[in-house]
């Protein structure tokens, strides 16, 4: 377990601004490839042989969005990249690209969630989740955003508004990422949970590991979907001291 586990995280996740908490980023640091690296992508691995029903899904009409993805990832980390890609740990990735949800969650620590315009609302209508933070994938496939934040106590009528305007504005060129921060009483990545099912947490102050999501939020050019990126980190309580965070109040 200690493998997939953070030593460090590049940002304060206490420092958090209100909801939506959103903010420009520069398109060339949109993945990341880190200290867990290979830990998290022999899990990834995994997951999408033994379980690719849990972890990944694409509509056929998705499909167009889905081949985008997967060009502009290649594009940022494999550019010269025709059959395979060798990742950072060495191992060799063939480009399905008949499979290309399964691809992308092969090839980087970032789990890739495709929000498409149905009517007035993104819908989501493709993903590689193998680190979900207590949701079920299917639960929330083909659903709105307000149906997939459900049961988020702080997503009410407004806020998801406002996040639907936002999904709007985001432009090609011009991504935003936001952050969150939960604690957690075991350092699973894979932590899939019902909407009804409550989430076990540590008691404050003691012991637990911090979770925190790098989420991106990044318009395709051709198709005009959002993807929504998720890039995990976890530390334990001690390595979050360390690195001279304050976690009071969390």
């Amino acid at each position: 377990m200690t493998d997939v586990l953070h030593t460090r995280i590049p940002f304060d996740p206490f420092d958090q601004p209100p909801l939506p908490g959103i903010r420009p980023f520069d398109m060339g640091d949109w993945l990341v490839a880190d200290e867990a690296f290979a830990g998290q992508m022999a899990l990834r691995d995994q997951l999408i042989a033994g379980r690719p029903e849990a972890v990944l899904y694409l509509e056929e009409a998705a499909r167009p969005a889905a081949e985008e993805l997967l060009d502009t990832v290649l594009q940022a980390i494999a550019p010269d990249a025709v059959d395979t890609v060798t990742r950072a740990d060495g191992v060799r990735v063939s480009i399905d690209r008949a499979n290309p949800m399964a691809t992308l969650g092969r090839l980087v620590q970032e789990d890739f969630c495709i929000l498409e315009k149905r009517g007035d609302e993104h819908v989501l209508t493709a993903a590689v989740l193998c680190f979900p933070a207590s949701w079920t994938l299917s639960e929330k496939a083909g659903r709105p955003l307000l149906g997939i934040h459900e049961p988020v106590a702080e997503y009410d009528a407004g806020i998801a508004a406002r996040v639907q305007r936002l999904f709007d504005g985001v432009r090609v060129g011009m991504p935003l990422w936001r952050f969150n921060r939960l604690w957690y009483v075991d350092a699973a990545l894979h932590q899939p949970r019902r909407a009804s099912e409550r989430r076990p947490r540590p008691e404050p102050g003691v012991g637990g590991y911090l979770r925190s999501e790098r989420q991106c939020l990044v318009r395709l050019e051709r198709s005009r979907a959002v993807v929504f990126s998720i890039h995990t980190y976890v530390l334990g309580r001690d390595a979050v001291l360390a690195q001279g965070l304050d976690p009071r109040g969390t």
